[in-house]
């Protein structure tokens, strides 16, 4: 019997599918031929239809398919114009990809995505991707026009403060949309996180979607609530369930920071060796701790209730697939 087969749309428009291979990393490699015929002209602007040859083959990262990365390869067709002194020739010009980007718009799209209640640095491991890589998406979507004459209604907004640059306080707004049917759309990248950008934003958005957003979902920060507040009264806002994690889990943690510091002026060095490890097993869910961190914990709860408060609180308010582990885990 042959091997078992799928088909998988490729979501990208005039292209098609001339072989796909498996390469030596266990990257699914495309490689495709545009079926456009003819470019604009890179110096009068005519549409050109002569073939003048193809440019050397182009790699660029595409949507991943069955947990593995994917790649488009495909040489891209340049055009001669008759017109212009010179006969110039343009490489043709791709609605599916910008010729200055290794990746296509549609993984562009996937990566930005990946970033909402997320940081590039999270999604760069996830995809395995640089840094800049990741950052660049972001750089290269920085725009505030949207036709909004393609979108049907907005249950709910969302407003994602991302840092472009570590450290140096470089922030974009990934404003997100979540239509009736529960698709998230991505609205646009705007330069900045000032109450100013969100605002002139929010004011391009037409009334008959704007007054029908049911809530706002962002982090705390002033800049979102602020505006939002002036320019769509009617909507709920809702605090971002990864920032409000952020905030309990390093309250958590601070508490623990303090109570080691006090057990260790208190209890004897042997005592106080039995908690070694507790730093990594407190951090953890109850649910993922293996034996020996139930042990550690248990030593230093024995000796900080208020710690072991703290840890309880933070599981119930985690995801509901934690509740009810600790008291099976013997915490």
């Amino acid at each position: 019997m042959g091997k078992a087969q799928i088909t998988i749309p490729l979501d990208i428009p005039d292209v098609q599918v001339l072989q796909t291979s498996i390469g030596e990393r266990g990257a699914i490699i495309i490689t495709i031929e545009s079926t456009k015929v003819g470019t604009r002209c890179r110096q009068c602007g005519k549409w050109i239809t002569k073939l003048h040859g193809r440019d050397e083959w182009v790699s660029l990262r595409h949507l991943p398919a069955f947990g593995r990365p994917t790649y488009l390869r495909y040489r891209p067709k340049r055009y001669q114009c008759q017109d212009c002194e010179g006969h110039p020739t343009t490489t043709q010009d791709l609605a599916w990809q910008d010729a200055n980007s290794p990746q296509s718009f549609a993984y562009d799209n996937h990566i930005l995505l990946q970033l909402v209640n997320s940081t590039i640095e999270d999604v760069s491991v996830k995809e395995g991707l640089a840094y800049e890589r990741v950052a660049g998406a972001l750089e290269r979507r920085i725009e505030v026009s949207v036709d909004w004459t393609l979108l049907a209604e907005i249950e709910i907004l969302g407003l994602d403060e991302i840092a472009l640059k570590k450290g140096q306080g470089n922030y974009v707004t990934l404003v997100t949309g979540r239509l009736r049917d529960g698709e998230i759309v991505i609205l646009g990248v705007l330069p900045g996180h000032e109450k100013a950008v969100v605002v002139e934003f929010l004011r391009l958005i037409p009334q008959r979607i704007l007054q029908r957003v049911q809530a706002v979902c962002c982090d705390l920060w002033e800049a979102y609530t602020e505006a939002v507040r002036e320019e769509i009264p009617t909507a709920r806002i809702v605090a971002d369930r990864f920032h409000v994690t952020r905030h309990y889990r390093e309250a958590a943690d601070e508490l623990r920071k303090q109570e080691l510091h006090r057990l260790k002026k208190e209890l004897a060095k042997e005592e106080y060796q039995k908690l070694k490890g507790s730093l990594r097993a407190f951090r953890k869910n109850a649910i993922d701790l293996n034996q020996e961190e139930r042990k550690t914990l248990r030593s230093f709860f024995k000796h900080s209730p208020s710690a072991k408060q703290a840890y309880d609180f933070r599981e119930q308010l985690e995801l509901p697939r934690f509740g009810g582990h600790m008291a099976a885990c013997g915490l």
